[in-house]
C-alpha cells in the first residue's frame, strides 16, 4: 500500500506534464509553420511525415513558456511546506493519518483541475499549490511507517520497493497520460488518475495501521520478531524532539545536497523531457507520453534490483552501511548526469537518444538503497522528521527547474535545452561530492533525545544497565 500511495501521488502530480502539451497546442498535423521553426533553429529535428487530412488542434490555453514554467512548479510552491509538520505529526500520531488524508485531499485537488484551469492561470497555480500541501506529508508519513516496520537489514529492498512507487507512477502518469489525452482529451488524465488515488485511500484505511502495536490482527509471532530486530531504535513514546542536534548534524547536510542533486536531474526529468520530446524531437502527444516512461521502467527495475543487492552486501558484512550508501548514490549521480548530457549531444537519431535516455537515466533507480533510506540509519525514531527535512529543501529545486527551464529554453531550441542539461549536470555531481564526503550509516546519538542514550541490556541477568551519567536522563 506505500508502493501505490506513491504512485498514486506522482501519477497525480505528473499527469500535467503530458497534458500541458495539448493544453498549450500541440502539432498533430501539417502546419505551415513547420518549416519555419526548423529554418529558426537548424538544430532541431525535422517534424514528422505529414498524413493526409491531419490538421492542427490548437491548444485551449494561451500561455507562453514562463506561464507554463510557473505553472509547472507551483505544485512544489506548496510541497516544501508540510514537509515539516508532516514529519512531526506522523512521528506523533502516526503515518496511516498523515499519508491518507494527504492523498486523499489531492485526488479531489485533481478532480477539479480542468475547471481551476479554465477559470484562468491565477486558479489553476492555486489549486496546484494546494496539490502540493496535500502531497507534502507522502514521504515523511512513509519513512515515519518504514521505521516501524523494517528492520535495518531489509530496508535496502523494502524501502526500495516502496519508495520505486514514484518510478513507477513517473512510467504510468506519462504513457497512460498519452494515450487518455489523445483518446478523450486533456481533462481525461485529471479525472482517471483523481479517481485511482481514491479507490486507493478507502482500502488503505481499512487494512493499514501505523504501528506493529496498534495493528489488531497482527501474529504473536510478528509482533515478537519485529520487538527483537527493531529492538531500542524505535521507542513509542519520544522524547522532546532533539532540534539542535538534527539541526546541527553534517550527516543530515549531506543528505539533503545529495537530495537536492538528485531531485534538480529528477525534476528535471518528469517535469520538462514532455516539453523537450516536443520542443526539439518534435513527438506527437501519444508518443511522447511512451517515450518519456521509457526511461523509468528500467529505473525501477535498477531500484528493486539494486535494493535486494545493497541488502545482500550488508548481511554478508561485505560492505559497511555508509559505503553501500555512497556507491550507489554516486551510481545514481554521475551516470544519469552524463547520460542526460550526452543524449543532448546525438542530434536526431531517436533510437540512439531513446537508448542514452533509459540506460543512464535507468541507474538513477540505485538511488533508493543508497540515500533515500539512509534517514533511517541515521535515526529510526525520527525518521519521519528527517525525510520532511531532507525532502522538503530537495523540492525547493522543484520550483527552480521549470522557472529556470522556462527562462532558458524560452526559444525551445536545442542548444537552450543543452544548456539546460549542462546545468543538471554540474548540480548532480557536485552535490553528489557533498554526500560522499559527509555521510555517515551510524544511529546518531540523537535518535533517542538531546543528550540521551539507549539503555543497554545486560547479557547475563537480563537487567536494563544505564550508565550512572544517564540516570536521569533515562527513556
Amino acid at each position: 500500500m506505500g508502493f501505490f500511495a506513491i504512485t498514486n501521488a506522482f501519477t497525480m502530480r505528473l499527469c500535467l506534464s503530458v497534458a500541458i502539451v495539448s493544453m498549450v497546442g500541440n502539432r498533430v498535423g501539417n502546419s505551415s509553420n513547420s518549416s519555419a521553426q526548423v529554418d529558426l533553429d537548424p538544430n532541431s529535428c525535422p517534424y514528422p511525415p505529414v498524413i493526409e487530412g491531419e490538421k492542427i488542434i490548437p491548444g485551449e490555453f494561451d500561455w507562453d513558456s514562463e506561464t507554463v514554467g510557473l505553472i509547472l512548479g507551483s505544485f512544489y510552491w506548496g510541497y516544501i511546506f508540510t514537509h515539516l509538520p508532516g514529519g512531526i505529526l506522523s512521528e506523533k500520531w502516526g503515518g496511516k493519518y498523515l499519508l491518507s488524508i494527504g492523498i486523499l485531499s489531492t485526488a479531489f485537488l485533481t478532480l477539479i483541475s480542468p475547471y481551476a484551469a479554465r477559470l484562468g492561470p491565477g486558479w489553476f497555480i492555486a489549486i496546484r499549490v494546494l496539490m502540493g500541501m496535500g502531497e507534502g506529508t507522502t514521504f515523511p508519513a512513509l519513512n515515519s511507517l518504514l521505521a516501524q516496520w523494517i528492520p535495518v537489514e531489509e530496508r535496502g529492498f523494502w524501502g526500495t520497493l516502496v519508495f520505486s512507487g514514484g518510478h513507477v507512477g513517473t512510467i504510468v502518469g506519462n504513457a497512460l497520460s498519452g494515450v487518455l489525452v489523445e483518446a478523450w482529451g486533456w481533462e481525461s488524465a485529471f479525472y482517471f488518475f483523481g479517481s485511482c488515488a481514491i479507490v486507493w485511500f478507502i482500502i488503505f484505511t481499512l487494512i493499514c495501521f501505523s504501528r506493529p502495536d496498534d495493528h489488531p490482527f497482527i501474529s504473536d509471532k510478528e509482533l515478537e520478531f519485529l520487538h527483537e530486530r527493531l529492538g531500542d531504535t524505535v521507542t513509542k513514546d519520544l522524547p522532546p524532539i532533539p532540534w539542535k542536534s538534527i539541526i546541527t548534524s553534517v550527516p543530515l547536510w549531506g543528505l539533503v545536497a545529495a537530495q537536492v542533486g538528485h531531485d534538480w536531474g529528477f525534476f528535471t526529468l518528469i517535469t520538462d523531457l514532455p516539453l523537450y520530446m516536443s520542443d526539439v524531437l518534435h513527438f506527437k502527444i501519444g508518443k511522447n507520453g511512451l517515450m518519456t516512461s521509457i526511461p523509468y521502467i528500467l529505473m525501477w527495475i535498477v531500484a528493486l534490483s539494486s535494493g535486494y543487492f545493497a541488502d545482500w552486501l550488508l548481511k554478508k558484512k561485505y560492505v559497511s552501511v555508509v559505503n553501500v550508501r555512497k556507491i550507489f548514490t554516486t551510481i545514481a549521480s554521475f551516470f544519469p548526469a552524463v547520460g542526460l548530457l550526452a543524449a543532448s549531444y546525438a542530434g536526431c537519431n531517436e533510437t540512439a537518444v531513446m537508448i542514452i535516455f533509459t540506460v543512464f537515466v535507468g541507474l538513477m533507480g540505485t538511488l533508493i538503497p543508497g540515500m533515500k533510506v539512509n534517514a533511517l540509519d541515521l535515526s529510526p525514531n525520527y525518521a519521519g522528521i528527517l525525510m520532511a527535512i531532507i525532502n522538503g529543501l530537495g523540492s525547493l529545486t522543484g520550483i527552480a527547474t521549470p522557472y529556470v527551464i522556462g527562462v532558458i529554453a524560452k526559444d525551445h531550441t536545442a542548444l537552450q535545452w543543452r544548456t539546460v542539461f549542462w546545468i543538471v549536470f554540474g548540480v548532480m555531481n557536485v552535490t553528489n561530492l557533498i554526500y560522499v564526503l559527509t555521510a555517515s550509516g551510524e544511529v546518531q546519538p540523537w535518535n533517542w533525545g538531546e543528550n540521551r542514550r539507549p539503555v543497554e541490556v545486560d547479557e547475563k541477568d537480563g537487567q536494563r544497565d544505564e550508565p550512572e551519567s544517564y540516570c536521569n536522563t533515562r527513556l
